[in-house]
């Protein structure tokens, strides 16, 4: 089901638009002075040696740095640093087979405030090493993540405030509270990036992809972004199309302007309501395994069973419902952790809470990474767009929405409100499209039943950009499925990428196999995979 049909039409909210920026033409009038910046980073280059300590990358990947302005209208003003990340291309493939070299292939993780440094490492995956062998891989850390100039809005040491609740229908005074936590944390922001902040946003972005692109070398980019990253992909090309060779957009986001951000992220919340019925009908399929309930009706009562113990009593003093609510979050962004989420709930049903806390506890190694990926992402996206400014539309279209999704409605309203308190000017989204004849071909990725992008937003950017082709995964959830476990999926993105070769306009792959119930493995810990989209 479409969101918009549970919660109404978009032109009802009022979005307040502080100082909102110009929006295409404007834009577009900066790039005289990316292209100044952009000579001077390709006459530097790179110079890439050792990866520091604090990368914590291995040998065999080298680092180095490109300066970009704060602030592209100032491009003789304030420089930041961003940390890129490179394995040079192999020449031979897996089976020793000699490989033309194609250039640099540059990856968004998404987010925002995911880095891509650990991208290059992608070429020991069996699925990339063709690709390996042709591209260099370049990772990349965008500005205000890990070292580029990085970004902070709280203490990492206040991220983790004990076991906390998730209501499904928060009272009047946990809303208050929330409120409250979200005026405090923008307020954060503001003090502690002070006027800089307001340049941590995607235009920006963008045009930092482009001043890397002639830092490398490249005449023209090939890039493949995910998630946000498909978002950022489609701003530069709309931005620079003669600068792109090849574009792969995976689990796009749809760049409407008017989606950006705050209706997506209402239709993201309706699409996890069906990702989460996925994962519980999976679950009731194996009852004979996990015991708990052979209906996605009964699955759901042995959650909110675990829900109310939590509350009572925290899972190793650790873990409450709001822990156990962002655990089992992840199951509806990625199936592989289907089995290890079901274990550890059936486990904690039957006395047992360790495999829980294991995968739904603190984890103190990451609170500064975390810490600093939540700044990032909240900066670009208040940054990005305009937002309702009065907590009375929040309330009233997601209090209509949590009625037949209830799973994530509140929780994203709690990541994303201080974007009502935001201070400073925002940005005007940019009508993102092509002509006929104005950009390359380029390859949307896309699984039909993914929740942090859902599916239209990967039509709405197939219809806004000519000549891209969309392939889909049918009847599958995964976000970020090139690469992944679906041959199909992969067949299409090494034939681009390696020839530039592309169906007619849409293509369609049966789903990849669905996960099997397996035994959890003693003594694992689970890292947190950071960022939302």
């Amino acid at each position: 089901m479409r969101a918009a049909v549970l919660y109404g039409t978009v032109g009802a909210v009022v979005l307040g638009s502080l100082g909102a920026a110009p929006a295409r033409s404007d834009a577009r009038g900066v790039a005289a002075k990316v292209a100044v910046v952009a000579q001077r980073a390709a006459e530097e280059g790179i110079r890439f040696g050792k990866c520091p300590v604090a990368e914590g990358l291995p040998d065999g990947i080298q680092c180095g740095t490109v300066k970009v302005p704060l602030d592209y209208a100032r491009p003789e003003g304030r420089q930041i640093s961003l940390t890129v990340s490179r394995v040079e291309a192999r020449g031979k493939d897996a089976k020793g087979k000699k490989a033309e070299r194609q250039g640099a292939l540059v990856f968004n993780p998404g987010g925002p405030g995911a880095s891509g440094m650990f991208f290059p490492l992608i070429g020991y995956v069996p699925q990339w090493k063709r690709v390996a062998a042709a591209y260099d891989l370049v990772g990349y850390a965008p500005r205000g993540v890990g070292r580029s100039a990085p970004l902070s809005c709280q203490d990492p040491k206040r991220l983790y405030r004990g076991p906390s609740p998730a209501p499904t229908y928060p009272s009047e005074s946990y809303k208050k509270e929330r409120i409250a936590r979200a005026k405090a944390y923008a307020r954060g922001c503001a003090q502690r990036a002070g006027s800089a902040l307001r340049h941590y946003h995607s235009l920006n972005n963008a045009r930092d992809l482009d001043v890397l692109r002639a830092a490398l070398g490249e005449h023209r980019l090939t890039f493949m972004g995910a998630s946000y990253g498909t978002y950022l992909g489609a701003l530069y090309a709309t931005l620079f199309p003669s600068h792109v060779r090849r574009m792969v957009f995976d689990s796009a986001v749809n760049p409407d302007p008017d989606q950006i951000w705050y209706q997506n992220n209402l239709d993201q919340s309706a699409a996890f309501e069906g990702r989460w019925a996925d994962f519980r009908a999976w679950v009731a399929k194996h009852h004979k395994v996990y015991g708990l309930g052979d209906t996605p009706e009964r699955v759901l009562r042995s959650y909110e069973r675990a829900a109310a113990r939590l509350a009572s009593r925290p899972a190793g003093g650790k873990v409450g419902p709001g822990q156990l609510q962002s655990a089992f979050l992840q199951a509806a962004y990625y199936d592989d952790y289907w089995p290890q989420r079901a274990l550890a709930l059936s486990a904690y049903l039957k006395g047992d809470p360790k495999p829980l806390v294991q995968i739904a506890g603190p984890y103190p190694e990451a609170a500064v990474e975390q810490e600093n990926a939540g700044a990032v992402y909240t900066a670009v996206e208040c940054n990005d767009g305009p937002w309702p400014t009065e907590w009375r539309v929040w309330d009233r279209d997601n209090t209509r929405l949590a009625r037949t999704a209830p799973f994530e409605t509140w929780d994203n309203v709690w990541t994303n409100l201080p974007c009502a308190y935001w201070g400073g000017p925002r940005q005007r989204p940019l009508d993102v499209r092509t002509g006929p004849g104005e950009l390359p071909p380029t390859l949307i990725l896309a699984a039909e039943r993914d929740a942090a992008a859902p599916y239209d937003g990967a039509i709405e950017l197939h219809r806004r950009f000519w000549g891209s082709v969309l392939v889909t995964e049918r009847d599958s959830g995964n976000h970020g499925i090139g690469g992944g476990p679906n041959a199909c999926v992969n067949a299409h993105l090494e034939a681009y990428l390696l020839e530039g070769r592309l169906p007619v306009r849409r293509a369609a792959c049966a789903p990849h196999p669905e996960p099997k119930p397996s035994a959890p493995r003693v003594g694992t810990v689970e890292k947190p995979r950071v960022g939302r989209g």
